[in-house]
C-alpha cells in the first residue's frame, strides 16, 4: 500500500486537501466545492491508474466471516475495523477503472440534480429559504432593527448590563425574523456596539454579547439552517432506521419501529424553540450576572423615558400577568370540560378501520427478539394479545360505507357531544381580550370605559356562540349572530390600538411581533408548513417595511392597514365557509363568503404590490431582491458543488469508509461524540453550508440511525455549528464582528469577549445531552404536520 496507508485513506486525505486549497484560494465556496471535486477525482484516477492505491476489505467468502454470519451477525456490522482478524482481500479503489466510476459519477449528478435541486420532495422545503431570507433582508433594510434596539435600550437600560441584556433580547427578535446571522451581527454591531462603548461598557463584554446573539439566528426558527438540514434530516432519519431494521432482521423500519421514520422541518421549528430560548436565556443571564460583578463596566445607562404612561409594577402584575394567565389558561381550562372545542358535524362516508395491534407480531424469530430488546416484553405482550383479539373477531375490520341511517346517527351523536363554545370562536375572543387587558396596562391613565365596553363584547360573543350557535348552525348565520359581539368588540380594540400607539415600546415591538407569531404560529401549530408561512412572512414584511417607510415620510398607511386586514379576512372567510362554488348545489352565503374572499385576495395582493412600489420608490426593494437573490443563488450552487464532491467520495467508498469506522464503535454515544467533535472542528474552517451538505450525508445514515431521537440529533448538531460560530479564531461570526468594530476595539477584545459565551455553548449542549426533553417536549405537546 503507498506510504502504508490504505488507498480509501488516502483518497480521504487528497479530497479534504483539495477542499481546504480551494476555500483558502479565495473563489467563491461554490465553485471551490466543484473545483476541489473535480481536481480531486482527477489525482485520485492517476494514482489509481499508476495502481499506487490499493483498498483493503474483508473477504466475505472466507470461512470466518461466514462463521459470523451464522452467528446472527448484521452484515452491516462486519468490517476491518469491528474485526481487524478477519481474512481480507485486496482491490483498486475504483475496481472498474477510473473510467466506468466517472460514468457512474456522471448519471449520479444527474439524479442528484433532480432529486435535490430542480424536482425532488426537498425543493418545495428549499423555496421556504428564499423567501425566510426576503422576509430577514427587508426587516432589516427598513429599519426596523434599529428601532428594536433603541427602544429596548430604553426599558433594560436602567438596570446592571441593561444594554447588554437588551442586545439579548433584540438578538432573538432578529433571529426569529431574520434567521441569517451575519446581518444580525453586522446590524448589532454598526448599531448597538458605539452605544455600549460610549456608555463605558467593557469591550469584551460588548463584543462578546453582540457576537453570542447575532448567532441565535442559527437555532431559533425560522432557522435557515434548520430548513437546509431539515430537507437532509429527514431522509437521513428514513434510510438510516431502514438499515437499523434490517440489521435487526426485521423486513422495515416501520415494523422494528412501530411507526414511520419520519422527521419534518415542522418538527424541528417546533424542537428548536425551547434550546433557542434557553440560550438567549443564559446569554441575558450572564450579562446581568457580569455587570452585578463588575459594575464599573456595565453600568446602568438612564436613557430617555419611553412614550406613554409610567406603569406601576402592580398595574404591570395585574395587566401583563395576571390578565393574560387568567384569559389563556381559562380557556384551557374550559376546553379541558369541553365547553370549548370542536363543533364539527363532518361525518366520513365510510367507517373507520379497525384498531390494528401497536405492532407487527407476524415477524421473524430473530425481527421478534430485536423487537422485544427496543420495545420490551410487555409491549410485545400486549401487542400478541391485541393480534389474537383481532385474529378471533374474524381479523382486522375493513372500512365499509355507511347506510344513510348510519350517517345521520353518527352526525347526531357528534351533535350531542359537541362543546358549547368553538374552538375558532375562542381563540378569536381571547387573542382580543388580550389586545384589552395590554392597552389597560400600558395606560393606566386613560378613559376605561371604550376598554369596558370592548370586555362586555367578548362575554358577549362567547354567550351568543354558546346560547344561539349550535353545530348546525350554517356558517352565515353564526356570523349574523356574532357580528354584533364583534362589532362591539372591535370598538373596544380600537381605542385600545389608539392607546398602545402611543406608546413607544408597543408601536416597534408589536408589528413584528405579530408577523412572528403568524409566521411561527403556523408552523409551530401544524397548520400549515414552513414554504407557506415564509411566503406569509415575506408578504407580512413587505407590508410592514412600506408602512414604515410611508410613516417616515409622513404619509398615510391606509393602505397598507386595509391590506393586512384584507388578508385577515380571507383566512377568516376560508376556514369558516365552503368557498367551492364548483359544487352541484351553492348556497347563498357561500357565493356571498366567496365574493367577499375573492374581494379580499385581490385588495391584499394590490397592498402587497402597493408595499413593493413603496419599496422600489424608497430604494429599498432593489438592495432587498439583489441580497436575496445572492444569498440563495449562494445556497444552491453550494448544495450543486457539494453533490459533486459526496459523489466523489461514494465513488472510491469513501463515504462507506467512514460510517464503518463509526458503526465500529460499541457505544452509539461515542461515535456521536466524535461526530460532534469533527463538526466542531470543521466549523473553524467550513461554513454551516458546506458542513450540512457534505459531511452531514455522510455520518448521516449512523448517527440517525441509531436510537437517539432525530429531533435531539438535529438540534444537537445545530448548536454544535452555532458554537463553531463563535470559537477564536476562525468564528465567522467573529469576522464580521470585526469588519464593523471600531478601531478602538482590537481582535484581542473580540476574541476574549466571545470565550465566555462559547463556554455558555458547551455548557448548553451539555444541558442538552442530560435533559434531552428540552428539545423533545414541545413535538410531543404540539401537533405536527
Amino acid at each position: 500500500m503507498f506510504l502504508g496507508l490504505d488507498g480509501v485513506e488516502i483518497g480521504l486525505i487528497i479530497v479534504f486537501l483539495c477542499l481546504f486549497a480551494g476555500i483558502m484560494s479565495g473563489f467563491p465556496v461554490a465553485f471551490a466545492l466543484g473545483g476541489a471535486a473535480v481536481i480531486s477525482f482527477g489525482i485520485l484516477a492517476a494514482l489509481d491508474g499508476a495502481e499506487l492505491l490499493v483498498h483493503e476489505y474483508v473477504d466475505s467468502g472466507s470461512a470466518e466471516y461466514q462463521a459470523l454470519r451464522a452467528e446472527g451477525v448484521p452484515e452491516i456490522e462486519i468490517s476491518k475495523f469491528t474485526y481487524p482478524d478477519l481474512p481480507r482481500l485486496t482491490e483498486h479503489i475504483f475496481p472498474g477503472g477510473w473510467e466506468q466510476a466517472m460514468d457512474r459519477n456522471l448519471a449520479f449528478i444527474v439524479n442528484r440534480m433532480n432529486e435535490r435541486v430542480f424536482a425532488g420532495q426537498s425543493i418545495e422545503t428549499l423555496l421556504a429559504v428564499l423567501m425566510f431570507v426576503m422576509m430577514g433582508i427587508t426587516l432589516e433594510r427598513s429599519k426596523i432593527a434599529n428601532d428594536l434596539l433603541t427602544t429596548m435600550a430604553r426599558v433594560f437600560g436602567p438596570l446592571p448590563g441593561g444594554l447588554a441584556v437588551s442586545v439579548v433580547v433584540v438578538g432573538a427578535f432578529l433571529a426569529a425574523s431574520t434567521g441569517i446571522v451575519g446581518a444580525t451581527v453586522v446590524t448589532m454591531g454598526l448599531l448597538s456596539l458605539p452605544t455600549m462603548l460610549r456608555s463605558n461598557y467593557s469591550p469584551e463584554l460588548a463584543t462578546g454579547v453582540i457576537a453570542a446573539s447575532g448567532t441565535l439566528g442559527q437555532i431559533i426558527p425560522p432557522s435557515i439552517v434548520i430548513v437546509l438540514l431539515g430537507t437532509l434530516a429527514g431522509d437521513l432519519y428514513a434510510a438510516g432506521q431502514e438499515i437499523r431494521a434490517g440489521a435487526a432482521g426485521c423486513s422495515d423500519a416501520l415494523t422494528y419501529l412501530g411507526e414511520a421514520a419520519v422527521l419534518s422541518v415542522g418538527t424541528l421549528f417546533q424542537a428548536a424553540l425551547l434550546p433557542g430560548v434557553m440560550l438567549a436565556f443564559l446569554y441575558a443571564a450572564y450579562a446581568f450576572g457580569y455587570a452585578l460583578l463588575n459594575p464599573d463596566k456595565a453600568p446602568p445607562v438612564a436613557l430617555e423615558h419611553t412614550g406613554g404612561d409610567i406603569v406601576t409594577r402592580n398595574d404591570a402584575l395585574l395587566w401583563f400577568l395576571a390578565a393574560p394567565v387568567g384569559l389563556i389558561g381559562g380557556a384551557l381550562l374550559l376546553a379541558q370540560v369541553n365547553i370549548i372545542g370542536n363543533q364539527s358535524t363532518t361525518v366520513d362516508t365510510f367507517t373507520d378501520v379497525g384498531q390494528a395491534a401497536a405492532l407487527r407480531t407476524n415477524v421473524s424469530e430473530q425481527c421478534k427478539a430485536s423487537m422485544i430488546e427496543l420495545h420490551g416484553q410487555e409491549k410485545w405482550d400486549q401487542a400478541v394479545a391485541q393480534q389474537a383479539a383481532i385474529d378471533e373477531a374474524g381479523g382486522l375490520e375493513q372500512s365499509v360505507k355507511r347506510t344513510p341511517e348510519e350517517m345521520e346517527a353518527a352526525r347526531a351523536e357528534m351533535i350531542a357531544n359537541a362543546a358549547p363554545i368553538g374552538t375558532g370562536v375562542a381563540i378569536l375572543f381571547v387573542l382580543l381580550g388580550l389586545v384589552l387587558t395590554t392597552a389597560r396596562g400600558v395606560s393606566p391613565s386613560a378613559d376605561t370605559r371604550p376598554l369596558m365596553v370592548g370586555a362586555a363584547g367578548v362575554a358577549l360573543g362567547l354567550l351568543a356562540d354558546a346560547a344561539f350557535i349550535a353545530p348546525t348552525t350554517t356558517s352565515g348565520a353564526a356570523f349574523l349572530i356574532l357580528a354584533i359581539p364583534v362589532a362591539i368588540t372591535l370598538y373596544g380594540c380600537r381605542y385600545a390600538v389608539e392607546s398602545m400607539s402611543h406608546n413607544d415600546l408597543v408601536k416597534v415591538v408589536f408589528p413584528p411581533l405579530v408577523l412572528i407569531v403568524a409566521v411561527l404560529g403556523s408552523i409551530l401549530g401544524g397548520i400549515t408548513n414552513p414554504t407557506p408561512a415564509a411566503a406569509l412572512g415575506a408578504g407580512g414584511a413587505i407590508l410592514l417595511a412600506a408602512y414604515r417607510k410611508l410613516h417616515d415620510e409622513g404619509r398615510s398607511g391606509r393602505i397598507i392597514l386595509m391590506a393586512s386586514f384584507a388578508i385577515v379576512i380571507m383566512i377568516l372567510f376560508g376556514i369558516n365557509f365552503d368557498l367551492r362554488v364548483n359544487r352541484e348545489v351553492v348556497p347563498f352565503e357561500d357565493w356571498i363568503a366567496f365574493l367577499i374572499a375573492q374581494a379580499a385576495y385581490h385588495f391584499a395582493i394590490f397592498g402587497i404590490l402597493f408595499g413593493c412600489w413603496v419599496l422600489f420608490r424608497t430604494s429599498v426593494l432593489a438592495p432587498v431582491v439583489r441580497e436575496t437573490a445572492k444569498v440563495t443563488s449562494m445556497v444552491f450552487t453550494i448544495l450543486i458543488g457539494s453533490q459533486l464532491l459526496n459523489l466523489v467520495l461514494i465513488s472510491f467508498g469513501g463515504e462507506h469508509y467512514i460510517q464503518s469506522f463509526l458503526r465500529s464503535f460499541e457505544q452509539e454515544w461515542a461515535a456521536f461524540l466524535i461526530v460532534m467533535l469533527v463538526l466542531f472542528i470543521l466549523g473553524f474552517v467550513l461554513d454551516f453550508l458546506e458542513i450540512i451538505y457534505i459531511v452531514v450525508p455522510i455520518v448521516g445514515p449512523v448517527i440517525y440511525g441509531g436510537t437517539f431521537d432525530p429531533s435531539w440529533v438535529t438540534i444537537m448538531i445545530t448548536v454544535n455549528l452555532q458554537t463553531s460560530f463563535l470559537t477564536p479564531p476562525f468564528g465567522f461570526a467573529l469576522f464580521y464582528l470585526r469588519g464593523v468594530a471600531p478601531a478602538s476595539v482590537t481582535t484581542g477584545h473580540i476574541y476574549r469577549g466571545v470565550i465566555p459565551f462559547v463556554i455558555i455553548q458547551v455548557v448548553a449542549l451539555a444541558l442538552l445531552w442530560l435533559f434531552p426533553a428540552v428539545v423533545t417536549i414541545v413535538p410531543d405537546l404540539l401537533p405536527n404536520n
